[in-house]
């Protein structure tokens, strides 16, 4: 019997931060960045192996749950720390470009 042929993961859509400056709020949506990207790069080695020689035996259940728990490895290990590295990286970028958007304060001064 050949092992069924699972759809690719679709990237999930990011929360934006409740608040614009929320420093919480940014790291949760790098390290939910960080998740996903981990988890698309996972998907191929779950999609490769046989699940008919796996512990439940395969079938479609199997091939359903699948994705849910390449992504469930992919949050642990990058809440563990233990991911790509690209959360503080994500949320150094945000940082800088949120420090390029917020305008100079020029009050008080005159030209």
């Amino acid at each position: 019997m050949e092992a069924p042929i699972l759809p690719p993961v679709q990237p999930r859509a990011l929360a934006a931060p409740a608040v614009a400056g929320s420093e919480s709020a940014m790291r949760r949506a790098a390290e939910e960045f960080e998740a996903q990207a981990f988890a698309m790069l996972l998907q191929p080695i779950f999609s490769t192996a046989d699940l008919s020689r796996s512990r439940f035996g395969g079938g479609a259940a199997e091939a359903q749950w699948q994705p849910m728990l390449v992504d469930a490895y992919a949050k642990a290990a990058t809440r563990a720390g233990a991911g790509l590295g690209l959360a503080d990286i994500v949320l150094r970028e945000m940082h800088r470009i949120r420090a390029a958007a917020t305008p100079a304060n020029t009050e008080g001064t005159t030209p």
